[in-house]
């Protein structure tokens, strides 16, 4: 998504990333910091003491009004009406033939108020896809990501750092909540959710507190070694905890069956978009995600084929060397039962390799 002009949208802390030097890039029509000192150093920071990362290019979508769950309901996977106030939920918004149109997470802020937030890339399309299938609910559906500054701090010393500056009542938040409170005298919102495999909090404030809260949380840090994160480490982090990526994991093209994801799929009985493509389960022929533990010293990158004996299987669609693990590592979309223990052959660059299939996630925090 751009301007009218065509150039990359900025965040509310673009000035702050520029000050800190970062490398930016152009991601998702938005123009945001892929790393500071380094992604590997900033990678580390995360699993041992706490990054601070920019997400104000996420979408946040508000639908409002007396039939908010139920244009919910009808909307997407999620059964919206049975979730209570201050609850969050990891869900999907999908075609009538059961295609993903994104991942999302769904809070409920009061009976009659809920924020969707959506992936940079597909903020428009879910946004088009909210106002069209709340037609006829009593609901309205409101775009306010420019009002909006995102924050994230992650890893073990998250609660630590921010209860320096946020409410104390943040500690007793647990994981999949939200929060409505003050921050720096603000109104806010607190989530205790997030994309790393590390505990911490999503924090949503006024665009123009941005600023602000990330100095605050900086200083606040600085004794523990919070460091920025860019989205390259934010990546690393995300595959290492075996979550999907839009565009990599989660397409169009596959249905949240072929993604591990049938637990989304709730017995509703409303009728919803995708119901009757998705409620049969996954079939015979259905795809999933595993993990693999790459041989060799080169890393198996997306696209890559995977093969069982010659045979083709499927193709990998995420991959890295694991700063943590110290080992190659990827997540592949695959055809048939593949248990952990299994071997199967990914094609890197024209040299047959040898994978390990191996349980997802790769990497758990042990507290």
């Amino acid at each position: 998504m751009t301007d009218a002009a065509g150039a990359s949208r900025t965040t509310p802390l673009h000035d702050v990333h520029v000050a800190l030097d970062a490398r930016m890039i152009d991601f998702a029509g938005w123009t945001m910091p892929v790393w500071y000192a380094g992604a590997l150093d900033e990678h580390h920071a995360v699993r041992t003491t706490a990054g601070l990362f920019d997400l104000s290019h996420m979408a946040e979508l508000f639908v409002t009004g007396p039939d908010a769950a139920a244009a919910l309901d009808h909307a997407l996977v999620v059964d919206a009406t049975a979730m209570p106030v201050g609850r969050a939920r990891y869900t999907m918004i999908c075609t009538a033939t059961g295609g993903i149109i994104d991942d999302l997470i769904a809070y409920r802020l009061s009976d009659t108020e809920f924020m969707v937030v959506a992936n940079a890339s597909n903020g428009e399309a879910v946004f088009a896809e909210l106002t069209a299938r709340s037609a006829g609910f009593d609901a309205a559906v409101d775009d306010r990501t420019d009002d909006y500054a995102l924050i994230a701090i992650q890893g073990p010393q998250a609660e630590a750092i921010t209860l320096q500056v946020a409410d104390g009542a943040l500690a007793d938040l647990r994981y999949y909540r939200v929060a409505q409170l003050e921050i720096l005298g603000q109104p806010a919102l607190a989530a205790r959710t997030g994309y790393t495999g590390e505990d911490g909090f999503e924090l949503f404030v006024p665009a123009g507190v941005g600023p602000e809260l990330w100095g605050a949380l900086m200083a606040a840090g600085k004794a523990d070694g919070l460091v920025p994160v860019g989205l390259a480490a934010r990546d690393t982090l995300r595959l290492e905890a075996g979550m999907p990526l839009y565009g990599n994991e989660l397409t169009i093209d596959t249905t949240p069956h072929d993604v591990g994801a049938s637990r989304l799929i709730k017995d509703k009985a409303c009728d919803w978009v995708g119901k009757a493509a998705l409620a049969a389960g996954p079939g015979n022929d259905r795809l999933s995600l595993i993990g693999l533990q790459i041989s060799g010293r080169r890393p198996a990158r997306t696209g890559y084929p995977v093969s069982v004996d010659g045979d083709p299987v499927g193709e990998v669609t995420s991959g890295t060397l694991s700063p943590t693990l110290d080992t190659l590592i990827a997540i592949a979309r695959v055809s048939g039962g593949h248990e952990p223990g299994a071997t199967v052959q990914v094609d890197v660059r024209g040299t047959i390799t040898d994978a390990t299939v191996v349980e997802l996630p790769f990497y758990k925090r042990s507290s």
